[in-house]
C-alpha cells in the first residue's frame, strides 16, 4: 500500500468520512493513531498526512499532540479543524476560544492558489467549531476566509502543508471533494491505484502467503460481507477451506434454507449445522445489548474450535468490515459505540487465528469486491443482516414466541418492500420488536399487545444514514398487513432516527 494517505484520527465523527473520500478518489487510506511512531511513518511511505478534527482545544492540558518531527519528513499534510489548528499551534501561532461560534453553513472567499484549482471564487462550506485561529506563526499565510474566520485556509510559505478550519469531507461543502482532489493530486502528487481489481490480486497473494498450507474454516452467514470473505479465500486456498453455516435459531423466516442454496450455488463447500437451541439456552434471561453480543460471539468461537479440530483447521475466516472495527474498538480516539459480535463479542483467548481480508473495506466497498469477484447482484445487494440476528432486534429478553412475531412481521415488510421497488433503493430495512404494550381496539374489543417498529435507513457505508423517506401510502398498507396477520401485534411505528445521533441497529 505505499503511496497511500495515513489519516491521523483526533476523535471526529467524521474521520471515517476522510477515509471513504480518499478512497474515492483512488487512492488508499488508512486511520491511524496520533500516538504513531514516526519511524512507524517512514516505514509506511505514504503519500500524504490529513489530521482529523476532534473534540479537544489544542491549548488544553491533555489534548492530543504529535511529535514536531513529523513536519520535517517532508511529506505533504492537510489539516481539517482541529489538525488545521494544531498545524498552526505546532508553529508558534495562536488558538483561541472564539467570541462567536461557527457551525453548519458559511461561505468561504480565497485567493487564488493550486488548492482552489478549478473551484468558483465564493462557496459554501461546513463549519464546526468554537476556537480558531487568531494568530498566524511564522512562514504562513492565510488563503482563505469566512466571515467569522480570517484564517480559514492557511498553508506554509515553502512547504506543502496547508489547514482548514471547516470539514471538506461532508458534501455539505460544495467542492470539498474537489479541494482534496486537489491536495492529493496537484500538491501530493499522490496516484490513483486503488481499485477493486489491484485489491482483489493483492488480497489474493496475501491469503495465500499467510494461510500456507495449513486449513481454514469459514464462519459464514450468507450475507454479503462472508460471502465476499469465503469466495475471495476460495479463490486463494481453494478446497483448504471449509464453510461452516450456523443456524443459532436467531434468523428470519426461511433463512437457512435459502443461505445454504446460495451458497452451494458458489461452489463453496458448505457444513450445515442447527445449534438454535444452544444459543436461545445461552440468551434466557439476558436483556443487555452488549451481553447479548458477548455471548453470541462467545459461543460461534466455541462452536468453530469444536469443528476447526475435525478439519486440522488453524484459521478461522470472517467477514469483518472496517466500520466493525471503528464501532466495536473505539480505535483511533473515537468512543465505542457497540460490540460486532465478530470483532468486540470475541473471547480475548482463541485456540483460531483470525483471517480478516475485508478488514479495511466499508460495505460499498465490499460490494464492489463482490461484483469484481463474480457474485450474483441479488446477493451482492443483499441488505446488512447482524451476526446476532434478531436477538437485537428484540429490546430486551429474547424468547421463541417474540422471535416469531419479528420473522412474520419482517418477512411481510420486505416483501412488501420489494413488490413496491422499493428494497433496493434503502440500504437496510428490518423491524424491532419493543418492550413495550399498548392499548388497542380490534372487533369492538379491547387489546393490550406489542408495540412493534420499523427501520429502513438510506446510507453508503453504514458510518452515516438518513432514513428512508417511504411513502406513506406504503407505510399504512405495511401496518395493516402486519396487524392484521401477526398475532399479538397491535401498533406499528416508523424511526425515523438517522445516524448519528442513533445507531441504525436499534441494539
Amino acid at each position: 500500500m505505499e503511496g497511500h494517505v495515513l489519516i491521523v484520527s483526533f476523535g471526529s465523527q467524521y474521520v471515517q468520512l476522510i477515509a471513504r473520500k480518499v478512497r474515492e478518489l483512488g487512492v488508499y487510506s488508512e486511520i491511524v493513531s496520533p500516538d504513531i511512531d514516526i519511524e512507524e511513518i517512514i516505514a509506511k511511505k505514504p503519500c500524504a498526512l490529513i489530521f482529523s478534527g476532534g473534540p479537544y482545544s489544542v491549548y488544553e492540558d491533555n489534548a492530543p499532540k504529535l511529535e514536531k518531527k513529523i513536519y520535517e519528513l517532508g511529506i505533504p499534510i492537510l489539516g481539517i479543524c482541529y489538525g488545521h489548528q494544531l498545524i498552526a499551534y505546532d508553529f508558534g501561532g495562536t488558538v483561541e476560544r472564539s467570541d462567536k461560534h461557527e457551525y453548519g453553513k458559511a461561505y468561504l472567499d480565497f485567493k487564488p492558489n493550486i488548492f482552489f484549482k478549478d473551484i468558483p471564487q465564493r462557496t459554501v462550506v461546513w463549519m464546526s467549531h468554537a476556537d480558531k485561529v487568531y494568530t498566524l506563526p511564522k512562514d504562513f499565510e492565510s488563503i482563505g476566509f469566512s466571515d467569522n474566520s480570517e484564517n480559514a485556509v492557511i498553508k506554509h510559505k515553502h512547504l506543502p502543508i496547508y489547514g482548514v478550519q471547516f470539514h471538506l469531507e461532508v458534501y455539505h461543502t460544495e467542492y470539498g471533494k474537489k479541494m482534496l482532489s486537489n491536495f492529493l493530486f496537484d500538491i501530493a502528487k499522490c496516484q490513483p491505484n486503488w481499485n477493486m481489481k489491484n485489491f482483489k490480486e493483492h488480497k489474493i497473494e496475501e491469503i495465500k502467503e499467510t494461510v500456507g498450507n495449513k486449513k481454514v474454516i469459514c464462519a459464514i452467514s450468507g450475507g454479503v460481507d462472508s460471502a465476499v470473505a469465503a469466495v475471495l479465500t476460495h479463490k486463494a486456498i481453494g478446497d483448504k477451506l471449509t464453510c461452516i453455516f450456523v443456524d443459532h435459531g436467531l434468523l428470519r423466516k426461511n433463512e437457512s434454507n435459502e443461505v445454504i442454496s446460495n451458497l452451494t450455488n458458489l461452489g463453496l463447500n458448505i457444513v450445515a449445522l442447527d445449534r438454535s437451541n444452544l444459543f436461545l439456552e445461552k440468551l434466557k434471561n439476558v436483556e443487555d445489548p452488549e451481553q447479548k453480543r458477548k455471548i453470541i460471539g462467545n459461543t460461534f468461537i466455541e462452536i468453530f474450535e469444536e469443528e476447526a479440530k475435525k478439519y486440522n483447521a488453524e484459521f478461522l475466516l470472517q467477514g469483518t468490515l472496517y466500520p466493525d472495527l471503528v464501532e466495536s474498538a473505539g480505535i483511533h480516539g473515537s468512543a465505542k459505540i457497540k460490540s460486532h459480535h465478530n470483532v468486540g463479542g470475541l473471547p480475548e483467548k482463541m485456540n483460531l487465528t483470525l483471517l480478516e481480508p475485508l478488514r479495511e473495506l466499508f460495505k460499498d466497498e465490499v460490494r464492489a469486491l463482490g461484483l469484481e469477484l463474480g457474485l450474483p447482484k441479488d446477493m451482492v445487494y443483499r441488505h446488512p443482516f447482524p451476526g446476532p440476528g434478531l436477538a437485537i432486534r428484540i429490546i430486551g429478553d429474547v424468547k421463541e414466541e417474540d422471535l416469531n412475531i419479528l420473522r412474520e412481521a419482517d418477512a411481510i415488510f420486505i416483501e412488501e418492500l420489494k413488490k413496491w421497488d422499493l428494497y433496493d433503493k434503502t440500504w437496510q430495512a428490518f423491524v424491532v420488536l419493543l418492550p413495550i404494550k399498548s392499548v388497542g381496539v380490534m372487533g369492538d374489543n379491547r387489546t393490550y399487545e406489542k408495540v412493534l417498529a420499523l427501520r429502513a435507513v438510506d446510507s453508503q457505508d453504514g458510518m452515516t444514514a438518513e432514513p428512508s423517506k417511504l411513502p406513506y401510502e406504503f407505510l399504512e398498507h405495511v401496518m395493516r398487513r402486519i396487524i392484521q396477520e401477526v398475532k399479538g401485534i397491535n401498533r406499528v411505528v416508523y424511526d425515523i432516527s438517522s445516524k448519528p445521533p442513533a445507531t441504525i441497529e436499534w441494539e
